[in-house]
């Protein structure tokens, strides 16, 4: 039975990620951070490393995390980064990664994502690209990690979601845009809306295991997350000047405090044993009721989790 009890913590939505690892000890634990190369996830891999943690940046692009893999080997106390290939958008890719990985794992952060595709894309399954990225890459790793995971006896899942699913329901009924028209923030919307349920079903089918699952929104932060957006698009955000130049809003946060929320999940003992919750600014998002709070029912609906959770399984499978 998951606990209903609303989970707040001390730490303020303008934390950062150094802030909530203080003083946890994490020598010894093995973790891995998909697009750990930058942004988020190189923020979420600093903070795990500096706390001692072994950490295996997960990325598509290996060449891309040297330079944070050298950064943290001369930090002292620090774990070791190490560097993997892998491409969510590609099942054989999350093979091969599962098959490399050796030993248990304590801590799988499910990080990387693509936003806003301009055009319609779909990935070799069949799936659009940003589901397939954000969502059925994870799913599959996750899956296959399973056993990994098991290992460590008191695992945690950790999805990286977005406030973006509040307005986006899956669509089980055409998931891929076959029939209803494209759009690239409808599309976004409901891979963190799926991203949400990931979550929701691994909490629901790993509890005997030990594994606990979250899912989190870390708030608006300007990284690379957003380079398939026009310039039109980023004036909306209020990330253009009148210069044309890039500048960070007063609402926004920096990485380091975007991954905070990340890092408490990943790491901190005040949520050991808390499952199947969605997370922002350090604390559990309340359910959307009358137009307020943060987070959506559809996206915590264990039985959306549970058909999202077939579909994934029947295309990792036949693949």
């Amino acid at each position: 039975m998951i606990s209903q009890t609303r989970l707040t913590t001390p730490f303020s939505a303008d934390a950062t990620a150094a802030e909530v690892i203080a003083g946890t000890d994490l020598h010894g634990s093995r973790v891995v951070v998909t697009g750990g190369a930058s942004g988020l996830g190189a923020e979420t891999v600093r903070a795990l490393a500096s706390a001692g943690a072994e950490v295996t940046v997960a990325t598509r692009r290996p060449v891309t995390a040297e330079p944070l893999a050298g950064e943290m080997a001369v930090v002292p106390g620090a774990g070791h980064v190490r560097i993997a290939a892998l491409d969510l958008a590609d099942l054989h890719s999350v093979d091969a990664f599962v098959r490399n990985w050796q030993g248990p794992l304590d801590v799988l952060v499910a990080n990387a994502g693509v936003m806003a595709l301009p055009t319609r894309t779909l990935s070799a399954d069949g799936w659009e690209m940003q589901l397939a990225v954000n969502f059925l890459g994870h799913y599959a790793l996750a899956e296959a990690l399973r056993p990994a995971l098991r290992a460590a006896g008191t695992a945690r899942l950790v999805v990286v979601s977005s406030g973006a699913h509040r307005t986006v329901p899956f669509d089980f009924d055409d998931p891929h845009f076959t029939r209803r028209p494209y759009d690239p923030w409808t599309a976004y919307g409901q891979s963190k809306t799926a991203d949400v349920l990931l979550a929701v079903g691994a909490a629901h089918r790993w509890a005997e295991d030990g594994i606990t699952a979250n899912a989190v929104a870390p708030g608006y932060i300007l990284t690379g997350l957003q380079r398939h957006l026009d310039r039109d698009t980023l004036r909306s955000f209020g990330v253009v000047h009148d210069q044309d130049g890039l500048t960070t809003p007063a609402y926004f946060k920096t990485p380091a405090q975007g991954a905070v929320t990340s890092v408490l999940l990943a790491a901190s003992p005040m949520v050991r044993g808390v499952t199947g919750r969605y997370f922002e600014d350090n604390e559990e998002a309340r359910p959307i009721r009358a137009g307020e709070g943060e987070v959506a029912a559809h996206a915590l609906d264990p039985e959306a989790a549970g058909r999202l959770w077939t579909l994934a399984r029947s295309t990792v499978t036949a693949h």
